[in-house]
């Protein structure tokens, strides 16, 4: 279920789409929808059915943690004591979110790095995450660092100068691993821009496993379903 596809977007309530849902008796709804806390909604009205949110606003995105965290163990191992940064739109972004929860929850130390104005205070009082403001640094302390794009669609004011000196002082560059002088593994969700935040000579390097990432969503989306569907047999 995506909300821009459906009669939502042409003006059916989320209650409304409920009852059609419920009228079709189906076990189970993945559902990515712009507002935040989408699912929950639907998982309170619709008991029975097994709701995957695939992305609600600004909120989370489990799936997207949950093949991240897939990853990073397929890749350098067990999570418990990794320093895993994640760099970019932290603000805006539902995977950092959900990153931050799983990862805290597996024994990962986790930072964040980025501009002031895209990191939330939340981040650091409620969630307990290192913030570094210098990327440098941050990079050296990290064993992975999770690339995150910057969401201009979801900001309604202008949070720092311009790409391009957002990619001067927070873009991943080749000239920049090379000072650190450290092998991180280099991770991103996707969509990437590639020049602002990270550089295609990085995304492109042996140091990336984006597209390992994008293999394992695969799999891990197939095990949620697999487990929920299992779940819907056995009642």
């Amino acid at each position: 279920f995506t909300a821009s596809g459906s009669s939502v977007s042409k003006g059916e309530t989320l209650l409304d789409t409920v009852h059609n849902i419920l009228s079709m008796k189906v076990d189970m709804v993945v559902m990515r929808h712009s507002a935040s806390g989408a699912p929950h909604f639907l998982a309170k009205h619709l008991p029975d059915t097994a709701i995957v949110n695939a992305g609600d606003g600004i909120n989370e995105h489990p799936t997207q943690a949950l093949l991240d965290a897939f990853s990073i163990q397929e890749t350098i191992g067990d999570l418990a004591g990794k320093k895993i940064l994640l760099i970019g739109d932290i603000m805006h972004s539902r995977v950092a979110l959900s990153n931050i929860y799983l990862l805290k929850k597996m024994g990962a130390e986790v930072m964040v790095s980025g501009p002031p104005t895209l990191i939330s205070p939340y981040i650091k009082e409620a969630l307990n995450v290192q913030v570094e403001y210098n990327l440098k640094k941050a990079l050296q302390w990290c064993d992975v660092a999770n690339v995150l794009r910057i969401q201009l669609e979801r900001q309604s004011q202008v949070l720092f100068s311009s790409l391009r000196e957002y990619n001067l002082a927070f873009g991943v560059t080749k000239k920049l691993l090379e000072e650190v002088n450290k092998r991180i593994v280099i991770m991103h969700p996707g969509p990437i821009n590639r020049g602002v935040e990270i550089d295609s000579d990085v995304a492109d390097s042996d140091q990336s496993i984006i597209l390992q990432q994008v293999e394992n969503g695969v799999a891990v989306r197939m095990a949620v379903l697999y487990l929920l569907a299992g779940k819907k047999a056995e009642s």
